[in-house]
């Protein structure tokens, strides 16, 4: 495995044209950014949805040098038969839990007369954008298969629930979760060229030189660059070090063949990866006894946070270890032996997926030409926040990869709510009240 994150790199450098996507209605908002900072204030909102959980937030800008003055936010768990159900059960779902969110507000938060709530939309799937508010999505991922919505405009289908809800509210940028954290994390830190999600699902995005893009038939932009969403999730090469249960994961999904680099790296996937390897000690070794426990067999009963938990359990005897295993597949005797081999599995997948992201983001700087100077690399996603043997892992990669001297003029930073934050701040900067 030492050797993967290497030739993945090689493979992300040819194979860039082909999977990334150019997003080109910010560019001038973030190499403003670059150049002189952001002049936009007010209060603006942004609704985040890319995984299991929404946010919604309130952000008060404070103009030139005022920075975020003040933002509040409230998360929404999905019900999963939304994730899979109708259109307008997800987004009337959606719809209203923003009109709460606003109906609680204060007095401070009052409007003047006339004006709208304007809001940034962070929707983290694939979209066809034709414009900065506006576009149509491609496909779905992270365990969402609604096939009414494909080829659908989503802020549309999004105003038409606010509608429903009585909700006076415009949505002024459409966003995807890296681009918003690329522009939320440039606002507060000059140094920020990149940003990479890991969470329930993966994604990155960087800022290119204009002319390095073959795929781009337009003006050029005036900054000379340009966004790129790289959609990197659905990277796919005969290097990725596949195993059985990555393929038998694979064909087992609802997007066969599709996202093989996410589902190799990020949260939604990793605890499933330990769940079908232990399925099959079971079957095979007789590793928890003569019989297969039955809840092992139950597709992603296994959470990230539950192999999470268990893989930083440093009591004597493993103690989260047999918890986790007696309340979630309700194995009630283990050895400590057995609960030792069990986050090894933990520690192995945990490592190739951590390994891999390394790689990606080592790719990105070599493209971009950015490992001699200053650079910094915006991170978010529950995955890199919270799963701190992953994101060690992951920095110790990125040091190996880039060597020692190199890697002290990269530092990745944790910008936390940043998709959010972009959004609102992209929501301003394209406000119709300008």
């Amino acid at each position: 495995m030492n050797s993967t994150p290497g030739i993945l790199i090689f493979c992300l450098e040819k194979e860039e044209q082909v999977w990334v996507d150019v997003c080109s209605f910010v560019t001038e908002f973030i190499s403003r950014l670059f150049s002189c900072g952001s002049h936009e204030s007010g209060l603006y909102y942004a609704l985040d949805l890319g995984g299991t959980n929404f946010r919604v937030l309130r952000v008060h800008l404070g103009g030139l040098n005022g920075g975020i003055v003040n933002q509040e936010f409230a998360e929404v768990p999905i019900p999963p038969e939304l994730m899979t159900g109708a259109a307008d059960a997800l987004f009337d779902y959606i719809a209203a839990e923003l009109a709460k969110f606003v109906a609680q507000e204060g007095q401070e938060h009052e409007l003047p007369p006339g004006r709208k709530r304007e809001l940034g939309f962070t929707f983290s799937f694939p979209v066809n954008q034709t414009s900065i508010a506006s576009g149509t999505l491609v496909r779905w991922t992270k365990g969402f298969s609604i096939d009414e919505l494909v080829g659908q405009d989503v802020v549309t289908e999004l105003s038409r629930a606010m509608k429903r809800q009585n909700l006076e509210m415009h949505v002024s940028a459409l966003v995807n979760d890296t681009v918003g954290t690329l522009a939320g994390g440039r606002y507060t830190n000059k140094d920020v060229a990149a940003a990479v999600i890991l969470g329930t699902g993966t994604n990155a995005a960087y800022v290119e030189r204009a002319q390095a893009i073959p795929k781009w038939h337009g003006a050029l932009p005036k900054s000379g660059e340009m966004v790129i969403n790289m959609e990197w999730g659905n990277f796919k090469s005969s290097h990725l070090p596949l195993t059985e249960f990555d393929n038998s994961l694979d064909g087992d999904s609802l997007n066969p063949g599709e996202q093989i680099f996410e589902k190799l790296i990020s949260g939604m996937y990793l605890g499933e990866i330990v769940r079908r390897a232990l399925l099959k000690m079971a079957e095979e070794a007789s590793f928890f006894g003569e019989t297969v426990p039955s809840k092992l067999k139950v597709p992603f009963i296994l959470r990230t946070p539950d192999m999470s938990a268990m893989h930083h359990d440093t009591s004597s005897d493993l103690k989260v270890v047999a918890s986790k295993l007696k309340d979630i597949l309700e194995i009630t005797s283990t050895s400590l032996k057995t609960r030792k081999v069990i986050v090894e599995v933990c520690n192995i997948i945990a490592t190739r997926g951590s390994r891999l992201a390394a790689a990606g983001v080592v790719a990105i700087l070599r493209k971009m030409g950015e490992v001699q100077q200053k650079t910094v690399i915006a991170m978010d996603g529950g995955l890199y926040e919270h799963y701190n043997e992953y994101s060690k892992c992951l920095e110790n990669t990125l040091t190996e990869l880039l060597g020692e001297e190199v890697s002290k003029t990269v530092e990745v930073i944790h910008a936390n709510d940043g998709s959010g934050i972009g959004a609102a701040l992209l929501a301003a900067s394209h406000s119709q009240y300008l």
